[in-house]
């Protein structure tokens, strides 16, 4: 019996808008807090956040301002749903297809047999997923999948995917495409947890190319562990005015504790010893989050730089991030033993193995 092809992360092209929100949304931020309690609050996480930018698709306001100013898409109110899901539909596509350019830049995308879409801050019939596949001029007998409400681990299961179509079809090429768009969904909040949530993130897109020719990275084995009683830790929930994220103030913490259990520990890194690994990249959920990860494997200062980077220059971008970590450790030093590792909704871990073609 012949044995399984190996899927490899050939490439990976990444794009971000222009538009950068970061410091006005801090602004906007601090002016709904009333307690200066609060303010300080605000204030001291913020500088600590580790987040220089964020960005977004929205359209700037009169005379250049954020979409929180005079002519922004926030200035008179809060949209309904459906105006930000229109705006999705269009610009979802868009940066997706700048990410794919990207992509195309580094190597030929001829003969792409599937594409694997995924994205969280949107939904349209048809789906995201066909536009990009109509606007790359792809066959129509391209098979497609769209992977929806994820959240953070989703390119996980969107290169996951792609490994194991590789693996029973070795003739397949497979675009995998994280497109994320967490700006349309800024919430009317006077309240800190939420506004530091809303903090963290901002749009952004990638692209890989898996396929079995030996270029890039291999991925190794999928893995996945769930933390016990964490249901309500993160949470996603449509509204008449866009998608209310919930991101509790006791991720970093429980995490941490979930992390101390070897079992768990064991299982969010696929049964691998941390000594063991030479490349990593996690999924920049927020400062906190590659702290926990950092001091429950004993890792140096330089293990998490290019998570620590991602973050710095771009925010969280939902399951953009983790693609982005990669294609950045792709354009670095060869990697003998790395573990791709993102966390989401569930509270759930998911990762894989990766490592560089010989």
């Amino acid at each position: 019996m012949s044995q399984p092809a190996q899927a490899f992360i050939n490439a990976i092209g990444t794009a971000v808008p222009d538009n950068d929100i970061h410091q006005a949304f801090i602004g906007w931020a601090r002016a709904r807090l009333a307690a200066p309690r609060d303010r300080a609050l605000f204030d001291r996480m913020a500088a600590r956040s580790g987040i220089a930018h964020r960005w977004s698709v929205l359209p700037r306001g009169e005379d250049g301002g954020s979409p929180v100013e005079r002519g922004g898409f926030y200035a008179d109110g809060q949209p309904g749903t459906g105006a930000r899901m229109a705006l999705y539909a269009e610009a979802a596509p868009a940066l997706a297809l700048e990410a794919t350019a990207a992509l195309a830049g580094q190597l030929p995308l001829g003969g792409i047999t599937h594409l694997v879409v995924a994205s969280c801050t949107g939904f349209v019939a048809p789906g995201i997923d066909q536009a990009i596949a109509s606007r790359l001029g792809l066959s129509p007998t391209l098979e497609r999948l769209l992977i929806g409400f994820m959240g953070c681990y989703a390119a996980v299961t969107a290169l996951r995917t792609a490994h194991h179509i590789v693996r029973s079809q070795p003739e397949a090429r497979v675009l995998v495409v994280c497109v994320e768009l967490s700006s349309l969904h800024l919430q009317d909040s006077d309240a800190v947890e939420p506004l530091l949530a809303m903090l963290q993130f901002g749009d952004g897109a990638a692209a890989a190319l898996v396929t079995a020719e030996p270029r890039g990275f291999a991925i190794d084995a999928p893995f996945a562990a769930t933390l016990p009683d964490s249901a309500g830790l993160i949470g996603w929930d449509i509204t008449d005015h866009g998608f209310a994220m919930h991101l509790s103030g006791e991720v970093p913490a429980r995490l941490a504790a979930g992390l101390a259990d070897p079992a768990f520990a064991a299982a969010a890194l696929g049964g691998r010893a941390p000594g063991t690994i030479d490349g990593w990249a996690v999924h920049a959920g927020g400062r906190s989050i590659l702290d926990a990860v950092e001091h429950a494997f004993a890792l140096d200062g330089e293990a998490l730089a290019v998570s620590r980077a991602v973050l710095r220059d771009c925010g969280n971008m939902s399951s953009a991030t983790l693609m982005m970590a990669l294609a950045r450790l792709l354009d670095a030093r060869p990697v003998d033993a790395g573990v791709a590792l993102a966390f989401g909704p569930g509270l759930a871990a998911e990762g894989f193995g990766f490592r560089s073609a010989p």
